[in-house]
């Protein structure tokens, strides 16, 4: 069974209906195409008339039956030489259900048989219309096969860019995990190896800052894998968001300072403007781009200070992170971070840079918009 078919009971009373008004028609219009056409009824005129109209009751559940109902019933009509009429319309349905709602080649070939038979008129009957008959026959098979492939293949059209709308929209939010990941996971570990090797050189001489040092390890990586955790709740919805977890925003940089000052890193962050509440993605954007900075700052710029400076403007907010350290960033990590940095800010409409600072070390700056409250 066709998966597109539709079967079910709202489907199913609609063709009751259509079944229904097809029976009105032909039981009330035969007789007067008839009388137009100077051709008489017999005794089997409405009899096939009704056949064919009730088989369309089933036409999408049973497309095919109802069209080999439709097709038989309509050629004996015209065989017995009966008046072109409204029969037609319930052949006309069964050919469009077929061709809308079955693939291709069996709608081909069930259209060819029902095509084939409708024919047999035109060379034998009670009245024949001979070859002259049977394009205007033909076309109340060719015609609704054509609307109905037509509309099949607009149905299966909107399908597919639903499909590929789906999946661009979960292609798009892996992006999305996996940058937060890597900007989480990047962070904490660039701290944690840089604490690490603190204490591995402190441990024999000095195991008192040594222990510093690893008590510093045990609070970033705590931090880092709740900081995770909050992120990961995006793809397991199934599971209850802790609350208590802070979302990552810029509220959260003296935390971040201060991480990085235990790593060995001096930060000074200055604040100017007047501070307001943020949209969750642009407080997250910014705090990443801070992050990320200073992340690269570990890595790359050797023995450094860093200086954060976040301007609250009325039209948004402004980033910027300098430090004192070798300069440009090397090393695939730090390409793929200012790459992660540049989506987020350019996805809420806002500009980035990076590259050398004036007085030397590294230069990051980002501007978001943000919209004015009304």
């Amino acid at each position: 069974m066709d998966r597109n078919r539709g079967t079910g009971w709202g489907d199913g009373l609609l063709d009751a209906v259509v079944a229904l008004v097809l029976l009105g028609i032909g039981l009330v219009g035969t007789g007067a195409a008839g009388a137009e056409q100077g051709v008489g009824t017999g005794a089997a005129t409405y009899p096939l008339v009704v056949v064919a109209a009730l088989a369309l009751a089933v036409r999408r559940r049973w497309p095919l039956a109802t069209l080999a109902v439709t097709t038989a019933a309509s050629t004996a009509y015209l065989v017995l030489g009966y008046p072109y009429g409204p029969i037609l319309l319930s052949l006309f349905v069964a050919v469009y259900t077929v061709a809308a709602y079955l693939p291709l080649r069996s709608a081909v070939v069930a259209g060819g048989v029902a095509l084939a038979a409708l024919l047999v008129h035109v060379l034998v009957g009670v009245r024949p219309p001979g070859v002259l008959g049977a394009m205007p026959a033909a076309a109340w098979v060719v015609v609704p096969f054509a609307v109905g492939t037509t509309v099949r293949l607009a149905r299966e059209a909107a399908a597919r860019g639903r499909v590929d709308e789906a999946r661009r929209l979960a292609d798009a939010e892996r992006l999305r995990v996996a940058r937060e990941v890597h900007d989480v996971v990047g962070h904490g570990l660039a701290a944690i190896h840089l604490q690490a090797e603190v204490a591995l050189h402190l441990l024999a001489r000095k195991p008192e800052q040594a222990e510093a040092a690893l008590t510093a390890i045990s609070r970033t990586s705590k931090e880092a894998l709740d900081e995770l955790r909050v992120t990961l709740t995006v793809v397991r919805r199934d599971e209850a968001v802790d609350e208590r977890a802070p979302t990552p925003g810029l509220a959260q940089l003296p935390q971040l300072r201060d991480r990085l000052a235990g790593a060995g890193v001096p930060v000074t962050v200055e604040v100017t403007g007047e501070p307001r509440v943020l949209p969750v993605a642009v407080d997250l954007a910014a705090y990443r781009v801070v992050q990320e900075s200073l992340t690269n700052v570990l890595r790359h710029a050797g023995p450094a200070t860093a200086a954060v400076r976040l301007h609250h403007a009325p039209t948004g907010v402004e980033v910027e992170v300098t430090d004192t350290g070798r300069g440009a960033v090397s090393g695939p990590g730090g390409g793929l971070g200012l790459a992660g940095m540049r989506e987020r800010v350019t996805a809420l409409g806002g500009t980035f840079s990076a590259g050398p600072g004036p007085g030397g070390g590294f230069r990051v700056a980002a501007t978001l918009p943000v919209e004015e409250a009304q």
